[in-house]
């Protein structure tokens, strides 16, 4: 067993709950509103060479990790509305790396920080409103197969907390 912390993975790989709760409902959702505003404190103050330093070795800067968030989280709320309003839709899934590394990578991560909050605002509210039979709602995603509301409500509020944690981490290594 290895001491040194896999910097991938800093609060460790996601973990599916066997069962989801209520109250896990309510954690993740929670999360999920929380999330922008603790990514603005986390890139708080950091100048552009600080932006643009990867947060390991060969992964991406922490300006490519706040877009990548944009990314990863607009598409998901887009996955939650077609699961609740079509019967088990099929979604694609993206290159995440080859939209890391589009030219709009560069652009200010304020714009990005914007996006989510907004984004973040709506997706915690419509969670909020749910029944329980719309949490069981699904889609057929074309790689992982199919996912219910209630099934990737965790896994997201786990991304954000992993990608924020990058960024923190690499704060606290760098002393920034």
């Amino acid at each position: 067993m290895s001491l040194t912390p896999d910097l991938r993975y800093p609060i460790g790989k996601f973990a599916p709950p066997a069962t989801i709760s209520r109250e896990d409902r309510r954690a993740s959702i929670l999360t999920i509103e929380q999330m922008p505003a603790k990514l603005r404190e986390a890139v708080r103050g950091l100048d552009a060479t600080q932006l643009d330093t990867p947060y390991r070795e060969g992964g991406w800067t922490v300006r490519q990790v706040v877009h990548h968030l944009g990314d990863s989280h607009m598409t998901a709320f887009h996955r939650l509305r077609r699961a609740l309003t079509e019967d088990l839709p099929v979604v694609a899934g993206y290159d995440e790396k080859a939209f890391a590394e589009l030219p709009d990578k560069q652009a200010p991560v304020e714009w990005s920080l914007n996006t989510l909050e907004g984004l973040h605002a709506r997706w915690a509210m419509l969670l909020q409103a749910l029944t329980d039979e719309q949490w069981q709602r699904g889609f057929t995603h074309l790689e992982r197969g199919p996912s219910t509301v209630d099934a990737v409500t965790p896994l997201y509020a786990w991304h954000s907390l992993h990608h924020v944690a990058h960024i923190t981490e690499l704060r606290a290594r760098m002393g920034w």
